[in-house]
């Protein structure tokens, strides 16, 4: 738990400093009310008392109070702001871990913990700071002095209240044995919900169209149904508590006047005022103590889930990203736009088997070399190691004649234009999403990205979209179609104008005009630039300088269209499956 407060600021820390002061000034000042009581009291009391004098007592406790309101309105104020700003800069912190993922990191917590962690779990432990500025640090003081304060002024007293503090931490430790569990338990209940219902709201049209809605309220409800009764459970031990506290607090002033009372009767004439001045403060510092033994279990309440929170934070933030930068910033000079694999193998982590074994081809500058084979066959993890989404497990890989792992990362990504499989667009506008081939940045001129949407085929639907490029495009895209979005995904990467184009199956969407006319115009417009294409349809490729033919994970063939109709079964069987004798004759 407190691995986590490393993060806080040298001027956050000074603030925490400053609300020390104000809170032991709180604490002397509610401490100092009991003692004025005291006085008044004896005033009252004894015959020919000044009126003035009880006024003047009246008017210090008074001060005592608003000073005392004063001071927590302080560490109220440093509190909120020191827990405000802390959490913002972890939430901050999460996301740039996160974004420096590779994929096996990412799928090692899954993208549904990793949002409940960067929200839910970064709110627990802000409501933990700011609670524990005003309630942790103080209660203790409070407490250790208030006994100070009644130490000596009869063990009768004393007694009465160490039974009710006995009771009290009784209570914390049955907080602590059951109930704490049951709160670790829940942040990772939350992970399940938050999953279930991402799923739901991704796949909505997935389940309207195979009336699957039933099938999944039962998931949610499974899971909703299983964060509610343990956080019911919580919340019914956290309820148990307060009748019980309420019944100490009621008791053990009565304690204190029934003790008194006999103590008194028994006393002297001379010793019954300062007998029943001693109960009157005594009464006073002992409510004092129950009541930061009160605000310590309201920490109890919430340190344990705060804590699982802490714990499953710093999970994120001290996992150490497997794809490490390396130096370099350029490639060999002659050597741009080429792609290496010398004797690629490759495997998933922890997994037994190899997805790829033995990979080893160039594509040489302005090249365009196509993948292609069966499903599971390999292709997609082929092309994702060129930038470095994995890293090969035995091999290397080249771009511009250098290990891709001694790149730094920014210049090896600066090098490539990528299309991944399914389109993914983002809320904004057409120029946005196609500009945001600049690192994101949007710094492409106008005219710089008409082009590249005229090259991807997409002018004839932009322009007639309301607003043209300057169109809203909803959050991935919702508002347009499957192909519409890979034709913006393509104009992203050909604004970018890289050295080496990776497509992975991103013409799939598209109808075989539309395919066709693309290819063709990308040939033209890009010349130069060397192109990577993993794809299903033999039709998108065949016109490719060099297509590799993949099965379980190893080279099938290698050659021309018509080399691998002729030397590459699995080749012919899969164009035999997608053309007539006609196209493979011609």
């Amino acid at each position: 738990m407190l691995k986590i407060f490393k993060y806080l600021k040298p001027k956050e820390l000074r603030q925490m400093l400053l609300s020390l002061v104000f809170i032991v000034a709180q604490v002397w000042l509610d401490l100092k009310l009991p003692d004025y009581m005291s006085q008044i009291t004896r005033l009252v009391q004894t015959p020919g008392s000044a009126m003035a004098e009880i006024w003047k007592a009246g008017g210090y406790m008074l001060l005592c109070a608003l000073a005392s309101l004063a001071s927590a309105i302080l560490v109220g104020f440093f509190a909120a702001r020191i827990a405000a700003s802390f959490s913002q800069r972890v939430r901050g912190l999460i996301f740039y871990k996160v974004e420096s993922f590779s994929m096996e990191e990412i799928n090692r917590f899954s993208t549904s913990s990793l949002i409940t962690r960067s929200t839910n779990d970064v709110t627990q432990v802000q409501m933990l700071v700011t609670m524990a500025l005003q309630v942790l640090i103080k209660a203790p003081i409070m407490a250790v002095w208030a006994v100070t304060k009644i130490a000596g002024k009869g063990y009768e007293w004393s007694l009465a209240t160490a039974v009710a503090v006995i009771i009290m931490a009784a209570l914390i430790g049955c907080v602590m044995i059951f109930v704490m569990p049951k709160f670790r338990k829940m942040q990772a209940l939350t992970d399940n919900l938050t999953q279930v219902t991402r799923e739901n709201l991704t796949g909505v049209r997935v389940v309207r169209a195979y009336n699957a809605e039933g099938y999944q309220n039962q998931k949610f409800e499974a899971a909703n149904a299983e964060l509610t009764g343990t956080h019911l459970f919580t919340s019914r031990a956290m309820a148990l508590m307060s009748p019980m506290m309420t019944v100490i607090m009621s008791g053990l002033p009565l304690a204190i006047y029934w003790i008194g009372a006999h103590l008194i009767d028994a006393a002297g004439a001379a010793d019954k005022l300062v007998l029943f001045s001693n109960m009157v403060v005594f009464s006073s510092y002992a409510m004092q103590v129950i009541m930061s033994f009160m605000m310590m279990i309201m920490m109890f309440v919430m340190l344990p889930r705060a804590s699982v929170s802490a714990k499953r934070i710093n999970e994120v933030l001290d996992t150490a990203p497997t794809i490490l930068e390396g130096g370099q910033s350029t490639g060999k000079p002659g050597m741009e736009g080429e792609v290496t694999f010398n004797h690629v193998s490759f495997k998933y982590p922890d997994a037994a088997d190899y997805v790829l074994q033995d990979i080893s081809f160039t594509a040489h500058r302005g090249e365009t070399v196509a993948f292609i084979g069966s499903t599971g066959s390999g292709k997609t993890t082929l092309i994702n190691l060129v930038p470095r989404f994995f890293d090969a497990t035995e091999g290397e890989v080249l771009v511009d004649g250098v290990n891709v792992k001694e790149y730094r990362l920014e210049s090896l990504y600066n090098k490539i234009g990528y299309v991944p499989q399914t389109a993914v667009l983002f809320k904004g506008t057409v120029s946005s999403n196609v500009a945001f081939g600049d690192n994101g940045g949007g710094g492409f001129e106008e005219a710089q990205v008409k082009t590249a949407v005229r090259i991807a085929q997409g002018a004839d639907f932009v322009e007639n979209m309301e607003g043209g490029y300057a169109a809203d495009i909803a959050q991935g895209g919702a508002n347009i179609s499957g192909g519409q979005k890979q034709r913006v995904a393509i104009a992203r990467a050909v604004c970018r104008q890289p050295e080496i184009y990776i497509f992975d199956d991103s013409f799939s969407a598209l109808d075989y005009k539309t395919d066709r006319a693309l290819r063709s115009v990308l040939k033209k417009e890009t010349a130069g630039v060397t192109s990577l294409i993993v794809a299903q349809r033999i039709g998108t490729i065949m016109d490719a300088d060099r297509i590799i033919v993949l099965e379980e994970g190893r080279v099938a063939g290698s050659g021309t269209h018509k080399e691998l109709l002729q030397s590459c079964p699995v080749y012919k069987e899969i164009a035999i499956s997608q053309l007539s004798e006609k196209e493979l004759a011609s």
